[in-house]
């Protein structure tokens, strides 16, 4: 099993920085890839960036492309998210997942609580 805990979101204003935190717990950590997503009011949780087991591949949603990086540290049992040139579109609720290598929600096993992201305009 893996517990997955999210931090560093909160309010920011357009154009600023943010980067997201997801410690993960268990004895497996490095036998799954990770997955950001993301669910903004009245809208569907979708795919933000996938990350491999290694960190040798990785993947964005057209919309974050260029200013969203993904990273892992598996020795450290954590997965980031470096957001850049944030946008008022980018408000949302932001969970970390853990499963396999995929675009979809059925694609993760595990997944955290979530942390809020606040872009201001």
């Amino acid at each position: 099993q893996v517990q997955l805990v999210e931090s560093g979101g909160g309010l920011v204003q357009a154009g600023g920085s943010l980067r997201l935190s997801c410690a993960a717990s268990g004895r497996t950590f490095s036998s799954y890839a990770m997955g950001w997503f993301r669910q903004a009011p009245g809208k569907e949780r979708e795919f933000v960036a996938r990350i491999s087991r290694s960190g040798g591949s990785t993947s964005y949603t057209d919309s974050v492309k260029d200013r969203f990086t993904i990273s892992r540290d598996n020795a450290k049992n954590t997965v980031y998210l470096q957001m850049n040139s944030l946008k008022p579109e980018d408000t949302a609720i932001y969970y970390c997942a853990a499963g396999r290598w995929g675009l979809h929600l059925r694609d993760y096993d595990y997944w955290g609580q979530g942390t809020q992201v606040t872009v201001s305009s």
